[in-house]
């Protein structure tokens, strides 16, 4: 949303980021309060609109000023509304397939070939990579969390516990990883692409510097990971009647989103509630049906991770605020005309670690500053694994704290931020090297 008013002047302004810091400062203490993250981030929302639209008011009478505030405030909530759909349909074909014992199916056939905690770690790991590319980064992390905690479900050991915690972990890393090197993986990166900014087969060349980012990680985190193998079930597990088609149906809508968005450049929402809707008929096909296992689809939708979805409410609506402030301009116009585009860039991938990615990237593509082709994908990279640093750095990391809840935490994240840091870091220096001709 493109700031024409600066309220930051006003002393009030200050008030805004630290009721941010403080509402965070709640999320992350979640473990050892037992508050539910969703609370302060819902709180501090609304007050910090509250700021907002008082510091408006007198800061300026323009009509034309205020009906910036009143515009932002719908941008916002309109990225919030298709964000709360499009994990909503996620959550429920998920659930769905757990009804259907999909991921407990393949939990099964996993342990029946004695593959042992590593294995899977990096069997789940890079699958999350792979499939991230070319389905959403958030949808992915939601599927392949979901066989992890049914791997580590088979028994409440202590070792389960830790393969849970660094495959959860490994996911996050994996999908945000994988979501840098193809438009149809990140949101930020497929804003770069639909500004004109760089060409669709550009963004490929991140290919390598994405494989480093998760790599190192991965490897520091393997050798934490217990050397035994998950114990199995004694009785057998099918796939009930129904879920192949289940897993078609889920298949098809990812695939018809991204054609949308790909050909008639459709909001992935809009794909993905056609899905919702065509697994909705295919519930009520199942009333009829002996062939195939009766389910109800509102049920369903209840047990979605509400706080997860409204914890991104408050992130977002937050965010929005400090940006209709005139934070992220200010900041941006700050680290590129002080610094040189490497650490412009760099500092912003660690920035979107705190906030979310979407509203930063804006910014800079907003400001559009003079840069080098290999910048570009220097901030695509940045932004777009800069979340993994923090566990509430990026959507995929706050949907497996709901997921996973208890186990996957902020802090057991927080524990290995170091070896991301790293990680980070490295994939810089990499693409600084490899793609060393754009810049």
């Amino acid at each position: 949303m493109t700031n024409l008013i600066d309220l930051t002047q006003s002393p009030y302004a200050i008030l805004a980021p630290l009721f941010f810091g403080l509402s965070y400062c709640f999320v992350i203490a979640e473990e050892f309060l037992q508050l539910r993250k969703s609370k302060p981030m819902l709180i501090g929302s609304g007050i910090l609109w509250i700021l907002v639209a008082l510091i408006a008011q007198s800061q300026t009478t323009s009509p034309e000023s205020l009906k910036i505030i009143s515009t932002s405030l719908e941008y916002y909530l309109s990225e919030y509304g298709q964000l709360l759909l499009f994990i909503l349909v996620a959550m429920t074909y998920v659930n769905v397939m757990q009804e259907y014992n999909v991921f407990y199916y393949l939990q099964d056939k996993l342990t029946q070939k004695k593959l042992s905690f590593r294995q899977l770690f990096w069997i789940t790991g890079i699958l999350t990579f792979f499939i991230s590319s070319i389905a959403d980064n958030l949808t992915t992390a939601i599927a392949l969390s979901s066989v992890v905690i049914a791997v580590a479900k088979l028994q409440n050991a202590t070792n389960h516990r830790t393969f849970l915690t660094l495959a959860c972990l490994n996911v996050v890393i994996a999908a945000n990883a994988g979501g840098v090197f193809s438009p149809f993986g990140d949101i930020t990166t497929l804003m770069v692409w639909q500004a004109g900014i760089l060409p669709f087969t550009t963004f490929l060349k991140l290919f390598f510097p994405a494989v480093i980012n998760f790599l190192i990680p991965a490897i520091c985190m393997h050798f934490a990971i217990p050397k035994g193998c998950p114990i199995r079930q004694n009785e057998e597990i099918s796939l009930k009647p129904g879920a192949i088609t289940i897993i078609v149906l889920f298949l098809f809508t990812i695939f018809f989103t991204v054609v949308l968005r790909h050909f008639l450049n459709l909001p992935p929402v809009i794909g993905m509630m056609f899905g919702l809707g065509i697994l909705q008929v295919f519930a009520y096909y199942s009333r009829f049906s002996e062939r195939v296992e009766t389910f109800n689809i509102f049920p369903i939708i209840q047990r979605v991770e509400w706080d997860t979805l409204l914890f991104f409410y408050g992130v977002i609506l937050s965010v929005g605020a400090l940006s209709t402030l005139g934070y992220f301009s200010f900041l941006s116009n700050f680290l590129y005309t002080e610094n040189s585009p490497t650490l412009a860039n760099t500092l912003i991938g660690i920035l979107s670690a705190l906030v979310d990615n979407i509203p930063v990237m804006y910014a800079v593509i907003t400001m559009n500053p003079s840069m080098s082709e290999g910048q570009w994908l220097l901030v695509t990279l940045t932004t777009g694994v800069g979340g993994s640093l923090l566990a509430i750095g990026s959507a995929a990391g706050v949907a497996l704290m709901g997921q996973a809840r208890g186990v996957y935490t902020f802090f057991s994240h927080l524990k290995w931020s170091m070896v991301i840091l790293l990680g980070y870091f490295a994939s810089i220096v990499f693409h600084l090297w490899w793609n060393a001709d754009l810049f």
